[in-house]
């Protein structure tokens, strides 16, 4: 499995498309806008769509999920069924944030804990890591050691917590107890800005390093 990410809306986030090379069949992860672009990625990689994955209900992480799911005729899998409250907002939110319309909308599988996602010949798996957002998944590749992190972890930082529901201790215990077992050697797309391992924001993060809790 292959990795390409498009950045897209003002807020340059980073979609994912997900490839799987036996079959050349993808998976786009949180398209947040800016359709255009991402139709354009997929046919340069050459790839049929099969999946539309959701990390959070945020407006630049979704806004574009329907349109894609009804222009390509795939499911939407993700978020955790907590978030529904965030896609709810969508009209107000798209409005208030001069993004171009958006429509709330279900997916077609809320996910849980645990959970399989597939596309292609490729699985990942899901973990539910709240705190930006209380229905906030991560998705991971155990094969190539990847991880879709969304708004949880970024490179140097961690999610914001003052949103509504919005939890700073619960994000702390899922980075640590949840993504950090996963192992060092895992690299991780985050939602905005550089790529990064976990193991280096053990060693490096100011939110979460190991020397903040002994």
């Amino acid at each position: 499995m292959k990795c390409a990410i498009v950045p897209v809306t003002p807020y340059q986030q980073n979609c994912s498309i997900l490839v799987c090379e036996d079959t050349m069949r993808a998976a786009v992860v949180d398209p947040g806008g800016d359709l255009p672009r991402l139709r354009s990625a997929l046919q340069q990689l050459g790839v049929t769509l099969e999946k539309v994955f959701l990390t959070h209900g945020h407006l630049d992480h979704c806004s574009a999920a329907d349109d894609m799911r009804k222009e390509f005729s795939v499911p939407i899998e993700g978020p955790h069924a907590d978030d529904a409250f965030w896609i709810d907002q969508l009209p107000e939110a798209t409005r208030r944030m001069g993004f171009p319309p958006a429509e709330p909308f279900v997916p077609d599988r809320w996910l849980n804990d645990g959970d399989i996602v597939g596309f292609g010949k490729q699985e990942l798996e899901v973990l539910h890591c709240p705190g930006h957002t209380p229905g906030h998944v991560v998705f991971f590749h155990r094969g190539v050691r990847l991880a879709l992190v969304g708004d949880v972890l970024f490179q140097g930082s961690i999610g914001r917590t003052d949103f509504p529901r919005g939890d700073h201790d619960a994000l702390v215990n899922a980075i640590r107890g949840k993504l950090w077992p996963l192992g060092d050697d895992v690299a991780f797309v985050p939602g905005h800005g550089p790529t990064s391992t976990f193991g280096d924001e053990r060693k490096t993060n100011p939110f979460v390093a190991d020397k903040r809790f002994g």
